[in-house]
């Protein structure tokens, strides 16, 4: 047993969000653990009579009991999902304490964690309202001050029919949409580092030619190189997180449809809308999975089972059911 039990917790943790920053984490993911780790260790810490700083609190401290106490005061005030997110983290950070060497074992299977629900699928409502928010952002807008439909068009298209994350679409170069004419795919860094291919259709190269053409005569030949961010913004700087956001909510208020985006989705309706019309077009749980870059298959058969509900309701609205259930009933009451 190679187990270094005086180690204080604080520099272990920054040992652990060295390693996990190897796997190209988000800032957004990285702070997150930083978050989960230091709230519920400065639980443990604060628990004797003496407070104790976290480059003082030996790990030998985090025993089972310790950990479920901690976590029962680090859940009381939060939602379920905040309580899972911290139970994975923690349960990945002894993982890897354990494979250093600096415990024999990990303690997070005797902490007790809530079940939560996986989130239903947000697309945007409407039988038709992709199509209408296509057609209204490729018209030039009068009312903007400087309109380019074009690379509007091109995110849009990314994000319907290719079904990228924000992280993925900030992160493509021009180099990113490759292949031959009739294979043309587009490669993405996605979650977690790990990369898919997409396939996307002669409309959507078309659209994203059309763009770089655009962008082509805004600023010259040398911002179009294959190592290039692909999505700018007008300035011709990379588009960043921020910018993308306010990029997809203009395109909304522009084609009138802010009433049938879902609330507390917003660009990753898009992304839930190119799923959910795979499922409604056949697609299985498995081709979902791949196409969207899920880790497990479990959250690509929540679009399988929202078609199905889907699928029955509209059944159950046919006016010829409505009659049935009506003979029915009057043959009952006889």
């Amino acid at each position: 047993m190679h187990d270094k039990p005086d180690e204080a917790v604080g520099w272990l943790i920054e040992e652990f969000l060295t390693a996990r920053s190897t796997r190209k984490p988000s800032p957004h993911t990285l702070a997150a653990y930083r978050r989960d780790l230091t709230t519920v260790a400065r639980l443990v810490a604060a628990d004797g009579t003496t407070p104790l700083p976290l480059d003082r609190l030996a790990v030998s401290a985090l025993s089972p009991r310790v950990m479920r106490a901690a976590f029962a005061r680090f859940a009381a005030p939060r939602a379920a999902a905040s309580v899972h997110r911290a139970w994975s983290t923690w349960n990945s950070f002894f993982t890897f304490l354990v494979a250093e060497g600096v415990v024999p074992g990990n303690p997070m299977p005797a902490v007790g964690r809530p079940r939560t629900p996986l989130p239903q699928p947000k697309p945007l409502r409407g039988e038709d309202t992709p199509e209408e928010l296509l057609a209204a952002v490729a018209r030039e807008d009068g009312r903007q001050r400087d309109p380019w439909p074009e690379r509007d068009l091109a995110v849009l298209a990314l994000a319907l029919c290719a079904g990228l994350r924000l992280s993925e679409l900030l992160a493509l170069r021009v180099a990113s949409v490759a292949g031959r004419a009739g294979e043309r795919r587009v490669d993405v860094a996605g979650k977690g580092g790990r990369p898919r291919t997409v396939p996307i259709e002669a409309g959507v190269d078309r659209v994203l030619a059309d763009y770089l053409d655009s962008r082509r005569r805004r600023f010259g030949a040398r911002s179009v190189r294959p190592d290039s961010p692909l999505l700018v913004d007008r300035r011709g700087e990379p588009l960043r997180r921020g910018g993308l956001q306010y990029l997809v909510e203009s395109c909304y208020r522009r084609a009138g449809i802010g009433d049938r985006v879902p609330r507390g989705a917003r660009l990753h309706a898009l992304r839930h809308t190119f799923a959910t019309r795979l499922a409604e077009d056949g697609a299985s749980a498995a081709e979902i999975m791949r196409l969207l870059g899920h880790a497990s298959l479990a959250s690509s058969q929540t679009y399988i089972e929202v078609t199905a509900g889907q699928q029955r309701a509209a059944v159950a609205s046919n006016r010829t059911n409505r009659a049935l259930a009506g003979l029915v009933g009057q043959r009952e009451v006889r």
